[in-house]
């Protein structure tokens, strides 16, 4: 569906808390949608920019981005701050956390300021044509509660699953490039763009939060308007593209046609995509192509080495599956950056002392950051985990303030363990073999057992190409 223009004079303030280290989407999209329509925008990323009170005091709508648990933070904190220079802008909150937390950000009101609420309205799906439907609504004086996919405190809606026109991003507004992630291999750096090529995922991983709100459908992003996106960015400076669709490879023969235009316009690009472990055996055949089209490493989600755990979570993939996937991918050449949820449940201290053998005998520690270590499986309402864990022992009460369902593991030691890894992370990075020996010294210890010999790949395994900012959620 088309988004309709007119000229308007609503000015409309959109706020960015955390995508990854990325220059934001979730502004660039949404901006270059309601530009189209006629309206004054201005973006702000408050992961890098300082909070634009004065800004707000003139603005009729705020809408604040919260694809990721890490932004939900921040946005709360951001929509209080709000509340407070101007109590009567209308606050709509956008992205998969938000959907997930209507609940909360609808009934937590903020006492001072006419006890409103954190937010007036939610966007649930495809963000930008409800988006545009509300700026219109609130310029004309308009009834908001029929618009699809925009919850209120009084009218709960699905989640917007609505084709829509994109337009190409809009980031002449943004910060420029150099101030987000960058692209290291070896001593070499570059700078780095971020595209999506689909949103959504065909998948329906039980822990994911893209589930809830996409149920196993996906979208695909017109070739044109990725590629153009791109070339923005390569002229902007990026040397480096970054896909971050959920999964890349959910449409091989759409996300092939992008890579070659890509490659056959800038063959000097590089680039890095995430797809799981299920489509890197189903689609091999490809993969050799995409690393001679310019990418250079993957990240997939490997979350665990427990069979069992990978059942639980419906990973689609078995250990020896990641072995297999390991294998295909050294005799490519092409680099994996696996990700992990190490603590769950289902997951023991036994479990956690094999993974860390798996990683070293499989010659990954050089590609694993502490962070990964030590996440916690998180449990936002609406997780397609909830039904199968209500009732349990190990699940507790709604954290409604840090949006998660807590958990308690039937070991004490596995949630000491879990404690005291954060706190390593949160100190800062390590080498990565200084990283793996410090955490594998917590875990044999926690677990009173002696410390294996493990192999020294710091002289044989340097460290495979990474983006400066870890993977986190």
């Amino acid at each position: 569906m088309s988004i309709d223009t007119h000229v308007a004079k609503l000015e409309i303030l959109l706020l960015a808390c955390y995508e990854l280290g990325h220059q934001p989407l979730s502004l660039a999209w949404p901006d270059a949608a309601l530009e189209a329509a006629g309206f004054n925008v201005t973006p702000c990323d408050l992961s890098i920019e300082n909070f634009p009170d004065r800004l707000v005091e003139d603005v009729a709508l705020v809408a604040i981005a919260t694809p990721m648990h890490t932004a939900m933070r921040i946005g709360v904190s951001a929509a209080r701050r709000v509340r407070k220079n101007n109590p009567e802008a209308h606050i709509c909150f956008y992205g998969l956390y938000a959907d997930l937390n209507a609940e909360f950000l609808f009934q937590h009101q903020i006492n001072g300021h006419g006890n409103k609420s954190l937010a007036d309205s939610v966007i649930s799906g495809e963000y930008e044509l409800p988006l545009v439907k509300l700026a219109q609504a609130l310029e004309n004086g308009a009834d908001i509660s029929q618009i699809k996919g925009l919850s209120t405190p009084v009218s709960m809606k699905n989640p917007n699953l609505q084709r829509i026109s994109f337009n190409v991003p809009n980031r002449e507004k943004l910060l420029p490039l150099t101030n987000y992630n960058a692209y290291l291999n070896g001593d070499k750096a570059k700078t780095t763009g971020y595209v999506e090529a689909t949103r959504g995922c065909l998948h329906t991983c039980k822990h994911c939060p893209v589930v809830p709100i996409y149920a196993g459908r996906f979208f695909v992003v017109p070739a044109e308007i990725v590629l153009s996106d791109i070339r923005q960015q390569v002229k902007a400076g990026a040397g480096h593209i970054t896909f971050g669709d959920p999964d890349f490879l959910n449409g091989p023969g759409h996300v092939l046609k992008i890579v070659r235009a890509m490659n056959h316009e800038f063959p000097a690009i590089t680039f890095d995509f995430t797809t799981r472990v299920e489509h890197l055996l189903k689609y091999q055949g490809i993969l050799s192509e995409l690393k001679t089209l310019g990418a250079t490493f993957i990240t997939s989600a490997f979350e665990s080495t427990s069979d069992y755990v990978l059942g639980r979570l419906k990973k689609g993939h078995t250990v020896q599956d990641m072995e297999h996937t390991l294998s295909i991918l050294a005799n490519i050449g092409l680099a994996i950056r696996p990700s992990w949820v190490p603590f769950t449940p289902w997951t023991t201290l036994n479990d956690y002392l094999e993974m860390l053998v798996w990683i070293n005998d499989n010659s990954l520690v050089a590609n694993i950051p502490m962070v990964q270590y030590s996440i916690r499986l998180l449990i936002p309402p609406k997780s397609r985990l909830l039904p199968e864990m209500l009732g349990s022992d190990s699940l507790g009460e709604l954290d409604a303030e840090n949006f998660t369902y807590r958990w308690i593991h039937p070991d004490s030691r596995v949630d000491a363990l879990q404690g005291r890894l954060t706190a390593l992370a949160q100190r800062g990075d390590y080498e990565p073999e200084v990283t793996f020996a410090l955490v594998a010294k917590e875990a044999f210890e926690i677990a009173e057992r002696p410390l294996p010999i493990f192999s020294n790949h710091s002289s044989v395994d340097p460290e495979p190409p990474r983006l400066s900012e870890h993977w986190f959620c």
